[in-house]
């Protein structure tokens, strides 16, 4: 892949965050927690933009992997509790082009990370370093993480 190749970025399933909004189990087997946003930053993983003050809000911990293994990290993630779904984009979503930057992995095929893929990445440098790792054959797609918290954000894949 070169790095004109194109790249996607990619929001939560609406599927799963269907389930969720209708009471369904988080990662941890509770239903979410409802809130009400204060505005300071919720992104939501649905629509990729910060969930606006005031707004009802879902907070749940979620597993973006199939199944439970040991590098299938698990942590809290907000969604709207009504928004529409992003679909997939070659442009950087709102909430990743308002940050600072992020921390992005590459992992495998089967959902393993791939060891020194992981970097704290400036919002500039997110497309060429996504497109570089999957130009690896060894990466199949690049998680995208908040560089503080460790949240998961979005996935990108080839496009």
């Amino acid at each position: 892949m070169s790095a004109g190749t194109s790249i996607a970025f990619h929001a939560l399933d609406p599927a799963i965050v269907a389930a969720l909004r209708a009471g369904g189990p988080d990662a941890y087997g509770a239903p979410a927690e409802r809130a009400i946003s204060d505005g300071s930053g919720n992104p939501c993983r649905l629509c990729l933009s910060d969930i606006p003050r005031g707004a009802g809000m879902l907070i749940v911990a979620h597993r973006p992997f199939p199944a439970p293994q040991p590098y299938a990290e698990t942590g809290p993630i907000f969604l709207c509790a009504e928004c529409a779904p992003r679909q997939p984009s070659a442009a950087p979503p709102p909430v990743v082009a308002t940050r600072k930057e992020f921390l992005l992995k590459g992992y495998t095929e089967e959902y393993r990370i791939r060891y020194g893929t992981g970097r704290i990445t400036p919002v500039p440098q997110i497309r060429a370093y996504c497109q570089e790792l999957l130009a690896r054959g060894d990466v199949a797609f690049v998680d995208i993480r908040s560089a503080t918290n460790n949240c998961f954000i979005c996935r990108v894949r080839r496009a």
